[in-house]
């Protein structure tokens, strides 16, 4: 059988890293046919691409004649001195990348700026391993409407988690799906407590390894209110049937409540490296992907409700989900400026989830939902959002 042929997208950042530390364990099934990334680590995508050999490199922003000297300098270090992919610039480079021929299409880009990959990645036919749930968010039916039944498949660590515990039972036994939620860094703080933590003390999230954006949201919970819109529009089941529960250690990574009582749960020690391998080679299973949990020690796992009222961001969240429109790329354009706002020391951290509010609640929303109609109404959200942030600056 030959390997799936993969093409990474964000393949500097923490998920593309981990998805070749994937490849690498197992080549007999998966080769990296292509990569791109933001342009921000042109040392590592060099190195990146004479490692997996792909055909093809894209970068988004940066030097493309540099990233060409960079690829031979580590070619020639590698003693693979005819190494010469096709090198692919510009804005639009992840959207091309997408549209290489593959059989699964990894993307772990960071943000909105996933949505065209997401689309050229379903154009082209090859499973989406969907790990940008941005994209899926702010495009909603779009999105759906492209894909065929089954070409999604989600990376998530939650996402991931529900769809193998729905292998348990059919559509019509499930009554609720329960996300996961660490509670982030700030878990058990009332709201007044929030109000002056720093940025520093935001980033260290203690499970996860993540990148500036997405520590931050999970430290506002904006993460999970994000991830119960993806997990709404990927498996069909009603807003009100998703719940949010705090479980401090990340081991159970979400469940599936049926008609009959049952709950299954999924559990493995927290590593993204488990559902890369299941994004990559779903509906098998990829033998020594990651480590199981160790039954010869003592342990306990612990679940807790969800504070509201000092983390509002997840019914907010649910709020613009039903809604719907444009207005989940409302609630993530807004996050993202005010979360910047926070790092540059302009706001407070109960500012970026306020902010979103606000923003929220002066969005006329679009009486029809196309790319350019997304692409509007975030424009207009960043620009109301830096204009209420700039009067509520410290």
């Amino acid at each position: 059988m030959q390997p799936r042929r993969i093409v990474l997208l964000g393949s500097t950042g923490s998920i593309g890293t981990q998805a070749i530390d994937v490849v690498d364990g197992a080549p007999h099934l998966f080769e990296v046919v292509a990569l791109s990334a933001g342009g921000g680590n042109l040392g590592l995508l060099a190195r990146q691409a004479v490692h997996t050999g792909a055909a093809a490199v894209g970068i988004a922003s940066g030097d493309a004649r540099q990233l060409q000297d960079l690829i031979a300098e580590a070619a020639r270090l590698a003693g693979r001195p005819d190494y010469r992919p096709e090198i692919i610039a510009g804005p639009d480079a992840s959207a091309r990348i997408a549209a290489v021929e593959a059989d699964v299409v990894l993307n772990g880009i960071t943000g909105s700026i996933g949505l065209a990959p997401t689309l050229a990645a379903l154009k082209s036919g090859a499973t989406l391993a969907l790990a940008n749930k941005e994209s899926l968010i702010v495009g909603g039916a779009l999105v759906k409407a492209a894909a065929r039944e089954g070409q999604i498949v989600p990376v998530d660590s939650e996402h991931s988690a529900i769809a193998q515990c729905l292998r348990s039972g059919t559509a019509a036994e499930v009554e609720k799906l329960i996300l996961t939620a660490s509670g982030g860094p700030f878990r058990g703080r009332t709201r007044e407590q929030l109000h002056d933590v720093s940025p520093q003390e935001a980033l260290a999230h203690p499970t996860w390894d993540m990148g500036l954006m997405v520590t931050t949201n999970s430290a506002t919970l904006v993460n999970k209110g994000l991830e119960l819109i993806e997990a709404h529009l990927l498996f069909d089941v009603p807003l009100d049937r998703i719940d949010v529960v705090v479980h401090p250690q990340s081991v159970v990574h979400s469940m599936v409540q049926f008609i009959d009582g049952s709950v299954i749960a999924q559990a493995s020690p927290p590593d993204m490296r488990l559902p890369i391998a299941l994004g990559l080679g779903w509906p098998d299973r990829v033998a020594k992907a990651a480590s199981p949990c160790d039954w010869s020690r003592a342990t306990s796992w612990t679940f807790e409700p969800l504070d509201a009222t000092a983390f509002p961001a997840v019914d907010l969240a649910k709020d613009a989900a039903k809604q719907g429109s444009t207005f989940p790329a409302v609630f993530n354009a807004a996050n993202e400026e005010a979360v910047l706002a926070f790092h540059a020391g302009r706001i407070r951290f109960t500012d970026i989830v306020d902010t979103i509010d606000a923003v929220l609640s002066e969005h006329p929303g679009s009486s029809e939902l196309t790319i350019e109609s997304v692409l509007d109404a975030e424009d207009w959200a960043r620009t109301r959002a830096h204009e209420r942030l700039a009067v509520s600056s410290l």
